[in-house]
């Protein structure tokens, strides 16, 4: 199965990401990505789970610590009567760097960080203790949403009863070698999305012609450079519906889409309704702290 490199729309200025959301379908494929990631279900009895070479059949209720490039997916729910409610959490590895993990309060935090590239599935106890906090924080705002982020690590990092799903030998043989030239590039892209670069600067920056940057970036991402920077925009814009007063033709120019009608069909293609419709839909649920 090919496994996908994602860039999450977590930015450097951010500390994390939280996506709460209800949904049908399990429809993102096998992927990695360079941040933790804290993914909470509820509804979801039947759908498979994959974590690197872990494949089950999870529960009604689940939450799951995936460590950084840890391939991993939900797919394959069945028909609900109810749309699944997943609670999705991203921040980066370095939120809490080394020096800080050093003391002696956060030695459970740092271990269960260590654990998390085997991925943890917490037990059913610890997740129901914490089920409101993951709801509430979307709902949370600067500082207090911090606390809140880090009170969560700590009671998760005391579950005794956690089990890690992947076993030490695995080896993930997908993804290669050529992660550091993939990050190059996927940064340069996402550092430059508002402007209309090409194929050609992008393949400079990893000093590979264009010919061989189309194949070397749809080798490891499974979509080739327009894809790839209209994901890194199609994320951009769905931050900025969600968090700012711009009109949606501003948020189009803005984010390097300068054809109104184009921008549309593609929001519509990507999200399945129009920028307005996911506006309304999303606004307060998705926050960037």
């Amino acid at each position: 199965m090919k496994i996908l490199h994602e860039l999450p729309p977590l930015t450097a200025e951010d500390c994390f990401l939280v996506f709460d959301r209800k949904k049908e379908i399990f429809d993102f494929p096998l992927h990695y990505h360079e941040v933790y990631e804290l993914n909470f279900i509820s509804g979801g009895a039947g759908t498979k789970r994959i974590v690197g070479n872990s494949v089950e059949e999870i529960e009604d209720l689940e939450l799951v610590l995936v460590g950084k490039n840890l391939p991993h997916c939900w797919t394959e729910a069945p028909d609900f009567l109810h749309p699944v409610h997943e609670v999705t959490i991203q921040f980066h590895p370095d939120l809490l760097n080394d020096n800080l993990l050093q003391r002696h309060q956060l030695t459970p935090i740092k271990k269960m960080l260590e654990k998390s590239k085997q991925g943890i599935l917490f037990s059913k106890e610890t997740t129901l203790k914490v089920k409101d906090k993951i709801c509430q924080l979307s709902k949370l705002q600067g500082f207090d949403s911090v606390l809140a982020f880090l009170f969560l690590l700590h009671h998760l990092s005391l579950d005794s009863s956690d089990k890690l799903l992947v076993s030490t030998n695995y080896k993930n043989t997908e993804i290669v070698s050529d992660n550091e030239r993939l990050e190059k590039s996927l940064s340069f892209i996402k550092n430059n999305y508002e402007k209309n670069i090409t194929l050609e600067e992008t393949a400079k920056e990893i000093n590979l012609g264009p010919a061989s940057f189309c194949r070397f970036i749809k080798k490891n991402t499974g979509k080739g450079f327009i894809d790839n920077l209209h994901e890194i925009r199609m994320g951009q814009v769905s931050r900025l519906l969600i968090e700012s007063n711009l009109s949606i033709s501003e948020i189009s120019y803005s984010c390097g889409f300068n054809n109104l009608s184009f921008f549309n069909r593609l929001f519509k293609k990507r999200f399945h309704c129009t920028p307005k419709e996911f506006r309304e839909q999303n606004y307060g649920t998705k926050k960037f702290i």
